[in-house]
């Protein structure tokens, strides 16, 4: 057997995101948010998309989108490469995912509580030798917590993550180990066969049961990967120096045709303006 790599978009989405999902997805949240336990016993998969329901107010694209029947909205986003403005974009998702649910005239007090669960293929926080964190709005000097806790933003860095197949302890563990090596498996361990929503997970991954379609879908996306972190390695090896802004113009009008404007900035650096110039042309 083969695996496709699970930290691809399109990958993530069909394991975590679709119809037959469910399971999966209760699952991963109950090893990453409740340490095993199943707090998580439904939910309700969204369209990952969220149409702004404010003028002003871009749109956004998340990996998952789940509603708990507990009222809480879960948004999930695997991220690989470190972008420009990239903590800037995990706020911004989790504080529009919060405000989009109140339509005109309705009560401050039906608001739901919102967790941001963002897993990166790199290191956001050198400092913190977790592998999961969570943050949440205290007072600064007492370290007193807000008293609507309804905004949390959740963070797991997978190369943090150096454990085994012996070493596997946890729910969480399995999750982890699941994503970070699955592209490296030929069976499924007999370490992770006790949980059913992990198997199922890997028969989803299988390659033998995805169409032609997909699996050059998932291709296109994996060189694609590639070939932005080859860039950043050539721009750091050639010091940033003048090709630094030919650099960015190449991934710009690369990525003209998959994203917006506001996005293409964000992750090259160049103004609005320059890319509208760019798309002109």
């Amino acid at each position: 057997m083969r695996f496709i790599n699970p930290k691809t978009d399109f990958a993530f989405k069909k394991i975590f995101g679709s119809d037959q999902s469910h399971g999966i997805l209760m699952s991963f949240l109950n090893g990453i948010l409740y340490n095993g336990e199943p707090i998580v016993r439904d939910l309700e998969i969204l369209d990952p998309y969220q149409a702004p329901k404010i003028v002003g107010i871009k749109a956004t694209y998340l990996d998952v989108r789940a509603h708990l029947k507990t009222g809480e909205t879960i948004i999930i986003e695997m991220q690989v490469l470190n972008v420009a403005g990239f903590e800037k974009r995990v706020l911004y998702n989790a504080a529009k995912a919060y405000a989009i649910q109140l339509d005109s005239g309705q009560k401050y007090l039906t608001l739901n509580a919102v967790i941001a669960v963002t897993i990166t293929d790199f290191e956001m926080f050198p400092t913190f030798s977790g592998v999961i964190s969570r943050f949440v709005l205290k007072e600064r000097n007492e370290l007193i917590d807000y008293p609507i806790g309804d905004l949390e933003l959740v963070f797991v860095e997978l190369p943090k993550f150096t454990r085994s197949l012996a070493e596997i302890e946890t729910l969480s563990d399995q999750w982890l180990f699941f994503l970070k090596n699955a592209p490296d498996l030929s069976v499924i361990p007999r370490e992770m066969e006790t949980i059913p929503e992990i198997q199922q997970a890997f028969e989803i991954a299988q390659q033998s049961n995805l169409t032609r379609e997909e699996l050059e879908e998932i291709e296109k996306q994996g060189m694609y990967i590639q070939d932005q972190l080859g860039i950043v390695i050539k721009a750091t090896e050639d010091g940033m120096t003048q090709g630094q802004k030919d650099a960015k113009i190449e991934i710009t009008q690369k990525l003209l045709d998959l994203l917006d404007n506001s996005t293409i900035s964000a992750t090259t650096g160049l103004s609005i303006v320059e890319i509208q110039a760019l798309r002109s042309l």
